[in-house]
Order: structure tokens, then C-alpha cells, then sequence
């Protein structure tokens, strides 16, 4: 209601001011005159001014954007049009690919010949390289095609292979063959040839075809420390022999255990068959887990050979040793007393043999006596004990014998047997592999097979049982020990050869080799070497 009072007053107020307006007199002004109008632009000069206008609107407008930047806007879809723009002219004045047209003309038969002698064409196309010339009748057909002179030929004794067999199948003669082979003999035996020996073979010129090309000359290595080449000296072969200076400096290695006794020795530069040897060595004098401290130091002395020629010959492991504190803990001697090979202590002691192994490193998960099988759920003797073991670990021979059974038998699975003497034999089942065959003789710590889990088993495992009479007894229950005691010269020569080892210097072995000491020679001096030998006064 007071908003509409006000506007009212408001209005009358209006009112009254318009009403006075109208009352009181207006002065009167000067009339001044109206401002002149342009004159009319003609056709031209306008349309000067809306070309300007035009140019001034495109040079201040952006035909070119950034199409990255404000995507959707005005400025954007002005520049996605200049685009087009340009793609729909480009493609509409470009004026295509075509191919040229000409005409085709198969060039003459002489000049497709000069052509053709100049490609290069696979051979199935009937490929031919210079200028082919057809014969004339000045030529004519031989009636054999001429032999080389001489064939070099290679030949490598394989395994199982004999030498006299290899000459042959290479394409020497049998009597060439059988004289080559004697003069060999003569040198070294053929059967220590080794397998892989390459023997290069040059045969010569043969005066028909029906015979055997003469040998002129064959070459190979003999032994490591010899190389022998047979020549033709007229109708007889010689023998020529080329000695290699070898040295046969032992490989001396040693070192802190660490924590872990094979990294050490293997960062040593031990090589790992000595290394494997090595432990199995010391594991016959104490425990390789538990009696080796960090702070120990192995010592390793291994079979080593070095050729001239740069060929190098790892043998056996010769020494085994550990010392703590700067003591020995250890010192096992590899020595060949009569016919057998064993180790020795440093005393002169022997290993103990006959002394059952473990068969696989693992501890024992279920022993001797009855009990509840796990697979057919009832109570039945166990025969023997079981080792735990990953599957695929080494199962070793607990002592030397003779494998009397290796094959799959019932629930034991891949089975192994081996008769030791004596009436007593040991058993080895579920394994995964067989890695011996019957009738094999095995010795102490020899692998025969991989942990498996073949036959009535729940996982990898290795079940071992050891028989005397041909009835399973308790594997616990049975030890025999055999030691060998050296005496006399031999043990003095055993004691020698432990020196000797033990002076070697660690490292001795990788020295440079000394080409050997030139010999005298007897010739006479020329007269300007003796003035320049003597002082004058």
C-alpha cells in the first residue's frame, strides 16, 4: 500500500513539473544553421572502402589456430575449416599416378643372349655368369673329367671309434691305413687316442681311377704334449714327431670360506668338478654344515696342464685341505697304493672304507619298524628308513658294490639294488630316474639316481634299505670299517709328494710360460763378432 502511495505521488509530482514547463515563457535563441551532410560517396570509393575493410578483417582474424587449444570454441572450428580447406584443394589439383605407357618391344635373340650373360638369376631360371658360347666342332667331349692333384680332407675320431676305421672311411687305402696306424703305434697307443682328435688328411694324385689316392701327408695330436705329422718320402711314410712344451705345475687354490664355502671357491677360480670333489672329500672327516666356520680356509690343489699352444688340461683333484687359525683342520692327499686309488690323511692313514654313506642329503622322516602306511591306512612293517629330499636330487651309493638290480619293481617304483659283499646289499626306491644299469660297479658316492616319487609314495622321497642275507634290517644297526695304513717307502714317498704339493705357491700355475733354454750353438763367430767382443788397450 506505501509503494503505491509513493508511485502516486511520484507521478503527480511529474505531473506538476510538466505543467509549470508549459507555463512559464522560454527564451528565445539565435537560429543557428543545420551542419552540412556529406556529400554521397561514389561507386568507387565505396567500394575502396569495403575492400579496406575487408583486407583490415583478415589480416586481424586467426585462420591458423592451435587445434590443441581450445578445442570447441569459435577460433577451433575456424582453423578445423582452413584445414579442410587446404586438404579438399590439394586433393582436388593433384593429378594422380600413372603409369607411362610404351610400347612393348621383345628385344632380338642375340641381344636377350647379351642380356642375359650380364643377370643375375637364381638357378632354378637356368643362371649362367660371362658370355655363353655354343661349341663349335673343333670341340670335343672328354671322356673323363681330370682329378685334382690332391684332396685335403678332414676326419675326428668319434666315440667308440678306431683309427684304423676313421683312415678307411676318409679314403686312405688299407695298406696306407694299416702302415699310418703301425707307425702311430709305434708312439702312442691308439686306443689313448682321444675322441674328438681332428686328423687332417692329404691325399695325392692316383695314376687310375680303380686305385686308392697315396697318402702324402697326415697331421693330429697324439697326446697333449705331442703332435705327430706322417709324410710320403718317396714310396715309405715317415713319422714326425713335434713335441709341445707342457707345464704341469698343479692349480693351487686357496681361500676364505666365507659364507658360503663353494661361492668363495668358485670366486677363488676354482673349477666346479674340483670344488664338488673337494667337498665330498672333507665330508668323509667331518661335517660340512656344521664343522666349517667362516673364518676357515679351504685349500684346493688340483691336476693342471698348460700347452704352449694355449690348450690347458684340468685333472684331478690331487689335495684337499683346511686350516683354522693357521692350523690344519684337514689334509687329505689323493695316493694310488697298489691298484687302488683312495684318500689319505696326512698320517698315512686311509679313508675308511665299507662305512655306509648317507644316500642323499636329507634328514630321516620315518625309521625302521612298524607303522601306519600313509597310502594303504594300515599297520605294516617299514623295511627301511626314509630321507627327505627335493625331487631331482642326487641319490649316491652308500658303498662300493655291484648293482645287481635296476628297474621298476611294485611300490618301491624305479628300484635300485646293490650287492656290497659279504651278504650285505642296500636298496634304493621311488626314484624318479635311474641313472646306473645292472651289472654296473659303482663306487662309494657315485650318483645311481634322482630322488622321485614313483610307486606307493605321497611325495619326493628317498626309501633305503639295507639287507644282510637277504633280509632288510635296520640300516642304524649295521657299521664295518676297513682302514688302510701306509708304511715304509711308501708312506716316506707319500709324505714326499705331500711336501711337494704343499710348496706349491698359490697362483704358481698361471704364470707365463718360459720357452726353453736355446741350445749352444757350435758355429764359429764371424770376425766382426770377435773384434766387437774384445777390448783394445
Amino acid at each position: 500500500m506505501f509503494q503505491q502511495r509513493e508511485q502516486l505521488l511520484g507521478a503527480g509530482a511529474a505531473s506538476a513539473r510538466l505543467s509549470l514547463a508549459d507555463v512559464l515563457p522560454t527564451p528565445t535563441r539565435p537560429a543557428q544553421p543545420a551542419p552540412a551532410l556529406p556529400a554521397p560517396a561514389t561507386g568507387l570509393e565505396a567500394l575502396k572502402a569495403r575492400l579496406l575493410r575487408t583486407r583490415q578483417f583478415i589480416h586481424d582474424t586467426n585462420w591458423t589456430p592451435d587445434l590443441g587449444q581450445n578445442i570447441g570454441s569459435l577460433e577451433w572450428f575456424r582453423g578445423l575449416g582452413t584445414l579442410c580447406l587446404l586438404c579438399t584443394g590439394a586433393y582436388a589439383v593433384f593429378p594422380g599416378v600413372s603409369p607411362i605407357g610404351a610400347a612393348a618391344t621383345a628385344p632380338a635373340p642375340v641381344a636377350r643372349e647379351e642380356l642375359r650373360s650380364q643377370m643375375i638369376m637364381p638357378m632354378a631360371f637356368g643362371s649362367d655368369t660371362g658370355r655363353a658360347m655354343a661349341a663349335t666342332d673343333a670341340v670335343v667331349a672328354l671322356r673323363q673329367a681330370p682329378e685334382r692333384p690332391t684332396i685335403e680332407l678332414a676326419a675326428t675320431i668319434g666315440r667308440g671309434d678306431s683309427f684304423l676305421r676313421v683312415m678307411q672311411r676318409a679314403g686312405v687305402g688299407s695298406g696306407d691305413a694299416q702302415a699310418v696306424a703301425n707307425l702311430v703305434s709305434s708312439v702312442v697307443p691308439l686306443d689313448d687316442i682321444r675322441d674328438g682328435t681332428r686328423i687332417d688328411i692329404t691325399l695325392g694324385r692316383r695314376f687310375a681311377r680303380n686305385q686308392p689316392r697315396p697318402v702324402e701327408l697326415i697331421a693330429f695330436r697324439a697326446r697333449f704334449d705331442l703332435n705327430v705329422e706322417i709324410v710320403r718320402a718317396g714310396s715309405a711314410l715317415d713319422l714326425v714327431q713335434k713335441p709341445i712344451l707342457v707345464d704341469a705345475t698343479p692349480l693351487r687354490i686357496r681361500g676364505t670360506v666365507g659364507s658360503s664355502l663353494y661361492r668363495s671357491a668358485r670366486a677363488a677360480g676354482a673349477p666346479p668338478s674340483a670344488i664338488q670333489a673337494y667337498l665330498r672329500t672333507l665330508a668323509t672327516q667331518l661335517s660340512i654344515g656344521s664343522d666349517i666356520r667362516s673364518t676357515d680356509q679351504f685349500d684346493i690343489i688340483v691336476d693342471y696342464k698348460r700347452a704352449a699352444t694355449g690348450e690347458v688340461e684340468l685333472g684331478e683333484l690331487l689335495y684337499a685341505g683346511l686350516e683354522r687359525s693357521g692350523k690344519p683342520r684337514a689334509q687329505m692327499l689323493r695316493w694310488k697304493s697298489g691298484n687302488n686309488v683312495q684318500w689319505f690323511e696326512a698320517s698315512g692313514v686311509g679313508e675308511t672304507r665299507g662305512e655306509f654313506a648317507r644316500p642323499v642329503n636329507g634328514g630321516v622322516t620315518s625309521g625302521f619298524g612298524y607303522r601306519r602306511h600313509p597310502i594303504l591306512g594300515f599297520r605294516r612293517m617299514h623295511s627301511g628308513i626314509d630321507f627327505r629330499a627335493p625331487s631331482g636330487a642326487p641319490i649316491y651309493a652308500t658303498a662300493d658294490g655291484v648293482v645287481n638290480y635296476a628297474g621298476r619293481k611294485g611300490g618301491y617304483g624305479n628300484f635300485v639294488r646293490i650287492a656290497h659283499g659279504g651278504n650285505i646289499a642296500t636298496g634304493y626306491g621311488h626314484m624318479s630316474r635311474i641313472a646306473v644299469s645292472s651289472g654296473t660297479r659303482v663306487r662309494r658316492g657315485q650318483v645311481i639316481g634322482y630322488v622321485g616319487s614313483t610307486g606307493l609314495s605321497t611325495g619326493p622321497h628317498l626309501h633305503y634299505e639295507l639287507y644282510r642275507g637277504g633280509r632288510a634290517i635296520d640300516p642304524n644297526s649295521v657299521k664295518f670299517t676297513t682302514r688302510a695304513q701306509l708304511s715304509g717307502s711308501e708312506l716316506a714317498n707319500f709324505r714326499a709328494r705331500l711336501k711337494q704339493l704343499l710348496g706349491v705357491a698359490p697362483g704358481a700355475a698361471l704364470q707365463s710360460l718360459s720357452p726353453p733354454p736355446a741350445a749352444k750353438s757350435d758355429e764359429p763367430k764371424r770376425e766382426i763378432e770377435r773384434i766387437a767382443g774384445t777390448t783394445i788397450a
